[in-house]
């Protein structure tokens, strides 16, 4: 088997696809606020409508070898990370200190809990 289709590995693949359809799906209309709300709506339902392709597999497949908890806490650590790139990269928006010192507080929670 392939290392990218093992269970430790392929959810953490599947869940950084995931989540940047969801980035999309939740942001990436604020590039178009002169489209209609409803408009707006409807793309990132579908957007997120592909998201759910890849993040319940995900979770299905991890679950062999992670718990819920741990599952949850990579999708939150994963989601900072894909919203980071994008915000600077799609937004155009400035990463403050502020921002990284606390996603990094938040990484450290997530650390917390894989131990043990």
């Amino acid at each position: 088997m392939s290392i990218l289709l093992s269970p430790k590995v392929a959810p953490i693949l599947l869940l950084v696809a995931s989540n940047v359809f969801m980035t999309f799906a939740w942001y990436g209309h604020l590039k178009f606020k002169t489209s209609p709300l409803w408009l707006a709506v409807m793309a990132s339902w579908s957007i997120a409508f592909m998201e759910y392709w890849l993040a319940v597999p995900a979770n299905r497949i991890g679950h062999a070898v992670f718990s819920a908890a741990e599952l949850k806490t990579m999708q939150e650590v994963i989601t900072l990370v894909v919203f980071a790139v994008f915000s600077v990269f799609y937004l155009k928006e400035n990463l403050t200190m502020n921002h990284v010192l606390g996603f990094m507080l938040i990484a450290g929670g997530a650390a917390l809990v894989f131990r043990g």
